[in-house]
């Protein structure tokens, strides 16, 4: 096959580019150019978007002998991405800027590209698996339960499945770093990125304050009772409690906790650890990654944040929803984050959280 290789300028990106060009693919490099001003991005070699990571993707494209390209995508970036994790904290809601970047710019934006220039697909470094049966191309975890990146790449569609390569899901990090030393690829010991790559400092609610304002609002808990004050309630997470300032405490010295955020009223509720509790999920906009949910009620599990423990549950289909009811409560779910759901290892599909209960 003909395929393009995303090098973000990372330890696994590059063995998984070495590891096409051995299965007999032909390859070329390319580097993701997230900003036209990389400076006011992440600063450090941290394997993503700055001017480091280019020239270590190119380094390691020279190594494998693959042609080495740096596409601009940072208008796409910043309308898909940036401004989504703008606008859904406004709006109360705890994105996931990962999934959207997958979804927009590495599988969506890319995949188009290198279909529309001959090319049959992508190849990542992301740690999932494929595998293909009577019911097609379908998504599935990596063996290395500590670094997979199934949950992230939920919100692929089956066409962008089909289209998608990943080499590493059938191996752990540890050897892949190994092989990286035995390919002479100089970002083998490279640490891993973490931080959202596009807040450079790693201070969420600072880099929020700074674009959407600082208006002070009340802090209430759930009669309405005003105990505290804030300074943008979209700085705020469900399921917070450090660094609320309230200057009302409880009766019995207990904590309390975020447990909503109301960005039309400026206002953050909260109250104690057991209104945190969840039971029932819904989703909008739900994406399949194989076939369509059946109708009627379904055993699996759903999994809430990437790398968070999957929670027993029936699954069904409500309207245009996806519904989870789990086994057991949640502490702590936010709208805006995204349920996935999982049959044994399989990804089902996934959806963005609109409603908990």
């Amino acid at each position: 096959m003909k395929l393009i290789a995303a090098m973000s300028g990372g330890v696994d990106s590059a063995v998984a580019a070495a590891r096409a060009v051995e299965a007999g693919h032909e390859v070329i490099g390319v580097h993701l150019a997230l900003s036209s001003n990389p400076q006011k991005y992440r600063s450090g070699a941290r394997g993503c978007c700055t001017i480091e990571d280019s020239h270590d993707a190119r380094r390691a494209a020279d190594k494998i002998g693959i042609p080495f390209y740096i596409w601009d995508m940072a208008e796409e970036f910043h309308e898909g991405v940036v401004e989504n994790f703008m606008s859904e904290y406004a709006a109360g809601r705890t994105p996931n800027p990962c999934l959207r970047c997958n979804e927009k710019i590495k599988f969506a934006a890319v995949l188009d590209r290198a279909k529309a220039m001959g090319f049959d697909g992508v190849v990542t470094g992301h740690y999932a698996r494929t595998q293909i049966n009577d019911q097609g191309k379908t998504l599935h975890r990596a063996i290395d339960p500590l670094k997979d990146q199934s949950y992230v790449l939920a919100v692929l569609t089956r066409e962008q499945i089909d289209g998608a390569v990943f080499p590493l899901g059938d191996t752990e990090k540890v050897d892949i770093r190994k092989e990286a030393e035995a390919r002479g690829l100089a970002v083998a010991q490279k640490p891993d990125s973490h931080d959202i790559c596009f807040v450079p400092s790693g201070d969420n609610a600072g880099w929020l304050r700074d674009r959407l304002g600082s208006e002070v609002g009340p802090i209430v808990d759930q009669d309405g009772k005003k105990i505290g004050e804030h300074k943008g309630a979209y700085t705020y997470t469900i399921g917070q409690r450090n660094g609320l300032g309230l200057t009302v405490p409880t009766a019995d010295g207990s904590p309390r906790f975020v447990l909503k955020i109301e960005p039309v009223s400026n206002t953050v509720v909260v109250g104690s650890r057991e209104e945190l509790a969840v039971t029932k999920m819904v989703g909008e906009k739900p994406i399949w990654c194989g076939p369509d949910a059946l109708p009627g009620e379904h055993r699996g599990f759903v999994q809430v944040r990437a790398h968070g423990a999957p929670l027993d549950c029936t699954y069904f289909i409500e309207g245009d929803k996806l519904v989870a009811e789990l086994d057991k409560p949640l502490l702590g779910l936010a709208t805006g984050q995204a349920m996935v759901i999982y049959d044994k290892d399989r990804v089902v599909g996934s959806a963005t959280i609109c409603e908990t209960a």
